[in-house]
């Protein structure tokens, strides 16, 4: 392996997932125990290391000799497997840590009736940190690894996984054991190097299995099914170290609702997390995020494939009219667009398909039979060598035992050995049975999309990280000078709420363009401010306590004039004190507002969103991990349900976008300077108008540090 991409006998997680040898603590024979298993499930594996059986109550089990305890074998060995209940599972952890094992694997929950504090997970978590041990589990179905043929698993849970002289191309990495199991025995659609069930990852996570599966060359995707994040910055440093060596990663993250979140807790100690954050985590990153086992199995299947998507849309062939409209209205809701073909596509389609069917994409082949897989073949091929396809699909509802389907996967197969994009096979209908079929595809280098919505999550995918892959370096916009940042450090870390004129000062030196204001105590002063701003104003009630001013009749627009303004004042100091912000007002335009989250897991997000009154309402937002740059900012406004106000609406001019993604930006900046000495900040409204971007008020709250 090259030096930037170490071989795996270097990584920490070695010992562990490819050891060299194995005891296996708790094995037995009696038939089907959880100890028999695990013997059955090495020898599966094709494991060519030296396997231990330690169990004080046999001689010998399948044919291996049994050792009393850790302590007499006669080796240190790599892996100590503890397949033994909770009440044993202290005691033969410190065995292994004592007898010198490289690292632990366990099955049992490490939860104890009546237990002591601290309770049994948090002991088990101290030793192993204490070992620097790899742990997979607790509360796990174990791995399944292809590369060193090691199955540590005491479950028959992989039917479908077959042993292999060249492991396939997906890493999966579940929080749920069932998905564990299921996945693997998904028949030929999907081929694994390494399958992971990491459980309540007590000394090792989803990060660390990360960054092994990258070191393996068979690697071309990595599956995540998450219930959390248990190590934010490993995960972090995982994704950027997929991102740069161009593997993509799919991720099934549940825990969105409130609900899913507390039954996650309840399952498995998981945290849940923001799901905010892990969505800004995932466009950072490139993350295809899924929403179920089908589409993330889908994706991984097509992203697997070592072409990838280009420039265009889909090409897409079936063999019924019907599921073709289904197929283009799907595609739709799922905003998949179709490659627009070109006359010469056109031309080759209209010269083999029987008269009445539209030389289209996606393309309706099927007609008397005659010739079919001749029409079929050529029209596939025209198709997927247009310039603007990205990829090729052939959407046919293949069965084992039918010529018609055995015809198809030929084709496809063969298409695929040539074509320069990536070809698939997608099923309308998820439960047909075609698993020799989808085996011989497999095998050919065509993946089976199971599910025309699946399919199209998948395409989807493919497109996704197509562009993630275009994007241009990110460069966030320069934060002011250090002294004017340490300045504005120290003010905040005294815990204070600034006014109005003072946040907006802030926003300013950051470089976000702010509405001229003056603080005023009264009417003289605020007529003084008047001839310093010129008209019109507006006055807002900046009593210390009221953040929503609007709330409480605290602003008054449209002020034109001297008397217009003695009556405003005159009202606000009456009903709300005398303290009053004079501004100038700014253009119409579309009001956004801006706002600084602070994940306890991967810091400081920023939020834009529908603003004014309409931001509790609507709650139109999207969110994103600072710094980042306007290209980033533009991404997350184009996902605003009000981007089209953005274009003009019903005759008003199009706001400046290029000046909103600027101001978005570097409020990105002040969120990742000063994100922890801040409680809240909000530039409500933020407005977006035809010649320009202008922050019209600001709620800042500090956050008081130790000094």
């Amino acid at each position: 392996m090259s030096a930037d991409h170490p071989s795996a006998s270097d990584h920490p997680l070695r010992p562990l997932l490819a050891p060299r040898s194995i005891a296996l603590v708790g094995a037995s024979a009696r038939a089907g125990s959880f100890g028999a298993a695990i013997v059955e499930q090495v020898r599966d594996g094709g494991f060519r290391g030296r396997v231990h059986a330690v169990n004080p109550n046999h001689d010998r089990v399948a044919g291996l000799a049994c050792q009393p305890s850790l302590a007499a074998l006669p080796e240190a060995v790599d892996l100590a497997v503890l397949a033994v209940g909770n009440h044993r599972l202290e005691e033969q952890l410190d065995a292994a840590i004592a007898a010198g094992a490289g690292a632990a694997a366990i099955f049992a929950s490490g939860y104890l009736e009546g237990d002591r504090d601290p309770p049994l997970l948090e002991r088990l978590r101290a030793k192993a940190r204490a070992a620097r041990l790899p742990i997979c589990g607790g509360n796990c179905m174990g791995f399944h690894n292809h590369e060193s043929g090691a199955w540590i698993c005491g479950y028959p849970v992989a039917q479908g996984s077959r042993r292999s002289s060249r492991p396939g191309p997906i890493t999966f990495i579940t929080h749920s054991g069932t998905a564990f199991g299921s996945m693997m025995d998904c028949g030929g659609s999907l081929s694994f190097n390494l399958v992971v069930s990491a459980g309540q990852e007590i000394a090792t996570t989803a990060a660390d299995y990360m960054d092994y599966a990258l070191t393996l060359a068979s690697t071309r995707v990595i599956a995540l099914f998450l219930e959390t994040v248990r190590d934010p910055a490993g995960f972090v440093a995982a994704l950027a170290k997929a991102a740069a060596r161009d593997v993509p990663v799919v991720a099934l993250k549940v825990g969105r609702t409130a609900e899913a979140a507390r039954l996650a807790r309840s399952h498995s100690g998981a945290i849940a997390g923001n799901d905010a954050a892990f969505d800004a985590i995932r466009d950072r990153f490139g993350v295809i995020r899924v929403d179920t086992l089908d589409e993330l199995a889908a994706s991984a299947a097509l992203l697997a494939l070592p072409k990838r998507a280009v420039a265009g849309g889909l090409a897409a062939i079936t063999d019924s009219g019907g599921e073709r409209a289904m197929l283009v209205d799907l595609a739709a809701d799922a905003a998949v667009p179709f490659a627009r073909i070109d006359a010469t596509t056109r031309e080759r389609l209209a010269a083999r398909l029987e008269h009445g069917l539209e030389p289209v994409n996606p393309c309706d082949a099927w007609g008397t039979r005659e010739s079919f897989k001749d029409v079929f073949g050529a029209c596939f091929e025209a198709l997927i060598n247009d310039p603007d396809s990205a990829l090729g699909v052939f959407f046919a509802d293949i069965r084992t035992g039918r010529f018609i389907s055995e015809t198809y996967v030929d084709l496809c197969v063969d298409i695929a050995a040539r074509a320069a994009k990536p070809v698939a096979l997608a099923t309308n209908i998820s439960i047909a049975r075609h698993a020799e079929l989808a085996q011989r595809l497999s095998d050919g280098g065509v993946p089976v999309l199971a599910g025309t919505a699946e399919a199209l999550r998948a395409v989807s995918a493919a497109l996704a990280y197509r562009d993630f892959r275009a994007r241009a370096p990110m460069t966030p916009p320069p934060p002011p000078d250090p002294a004017t940042v340490a300045a504005w450090r120290r003010r905040l870390a005294r815990g204070d709420t600034l006014g109005e004129v003072e946040g907006l000062a802030l926003l300013a030196d950051f470089g976000l363009a702010t509405a001229p204001a003056i603080l005023v105590e009264s009417r003289g002063q605020a007529l003084a401010a008047a001839k310093r701003l010129g008209y019109p104003l507006v006055a807002k009630t900046a009593t210390a306590g009221i953040d929503h001013k609007a709330d409480v009749g605290g602003v008054k627009l449209g002020i034109d004039d001297d008397d217009a303004l003695a009556a405003a004042y005159d009202d606000l100091a009456r009903r709300l004190g005398a303290r009053v912000t004079v501004a100038a007002m700014a253009e119409p335009g579309v009001e956004l507002a801006l706002g600084v989250d602070i994940d306890p897991q991967f810091g400081p997000l920023v939020m834009v969103g529908a603003g004014g009154g309409l931001i509790e309402l609507l709650r139109d937002a999207r969110f994103a991990l600072a710094p980042f740059d306007a290209a980033t900012a533009g991404r997350l406004i184009d996902g605003l349900r009000l981007r089209p106000l953005l274009d003009g609406w019903r005759g008003a001019a199009a706001a400046d976008r290029d000046a909103l993604a600027d101001a978005v930006a570097r409020f990105s900046v002040l969120a990742a300077e000063l994100g922890d000495v801040i409680n809240e900040i909000d530039a409500n409204p933020l407005i977006a108008g035809p010649h320009g971007c202008v922050a019209v008020d600001a709620l800042v709250i500090g956050r008081q540090t130790k000094t």
